[in-house]
């Protein structure tokens, strides 16, 4: 059974899932930033996906940062599978601006994370959510 990491779980907020990713919001107020982690067991590369499943990570990595750019109004979309840290397959999209903290470097390493309020959180959830539904038939899910 697919079961989240652990570090993911802790900085992130699930929004939901596709029929083949959990959608999740990083807990970092600086930057807008969606994770796509495919529930699959054991993958902590896309080519150990099957063919079929990098195909729909594409797609939905695509669909998810052009929805992110134009909702956000982002300069750039930051896309990035690193792994390093957190070996489970996860891919970021980090919306990116020209007057944010650490542009025009990586976000990595720059600062400190700054957790959303419950408020915030709260509404942007909701709103990514309506904004996600349609371009990833993303369904809501409770944490699994």
């Amino acid at each position: 059974m697919f079961e989240l990491d652990g570090r993911l779980a802790a900085d992130t907020f699930v929004l939901g899932s596709t029929s083949l990713n959990r959608v999740l919001l990083m807990n970092d107020a600086r930057f807008p930033w969606l994770i796509l982690v495919p529930e699959r067991l054991d993958v902590s590369e896309p080519f150990e996906l099957s063919e079929a499943d990098q195909g729909q990570l594409w797609q939905e990595s695509m669909r998810l940062g052009g929805a992110m750019k134009a909702h956000f109004a982002a300069d750039k979309i930051n896309v990035a599978a690193l792994g390093n840290q957190v070996a489970q397959l996860h891919v970021h999209h980090i919306a990116r601006f020209h007057a944010d903290a650490a542009w025009p470097g990586p976000v990595w390493g720059v600062g400190s994370a700054v957790p959303y309020e419950a408020a915030a959180v709260e509404a942007l959830t909701h709103e990514l959510r309506s904004v996600l539904r349609q371009p990833l038939s993303l369904t809501e899910a409770a944490q699994h």
